[in-house]
């Protein structure tokens, strides 16, 4: 579903950060195999040397009694680059 953002949306650096790093994490993960759409998506924020750093989790939906399998992408708030890649044993 494609819509047009307002103005006001594209004049917030802090979601268009959100945005460039979530679109490189998709990116990333489906180029690991990772089923985004049906994954279950955490982000969160973390400081590095590199500066501030959007950690993109992928998990499977149905995680109860289940361990592992996640994929962790961490990318550079600034510049939208993945800076790290983990997967889980």
């Amino acid at each position: 579903m494609a819509a047009t953002l307002p103005n006001e949306v594209l004049d917030d650096p802090l979601a268009v950060s959100l945005a460039l790093a979530l679109a490189a994490a998709n990116r990333c993960a489906q180029n690991e195999g990772v089923d985004t759409g049906q994954s279950l998506v955490s982000i969160t924020q973390r400081a590095s040397d590199q500066g501030l750093v959007w950690r993109i989790n992928y998990g499977p939906r149905e995680y109860v009694g289940r361990r592992g399998g996640d994929l962790v992408v961490d990318v550079e708030a600034v510049e939208g680059r993945v800076v790290q890649v983990l997967r889980g044993q």
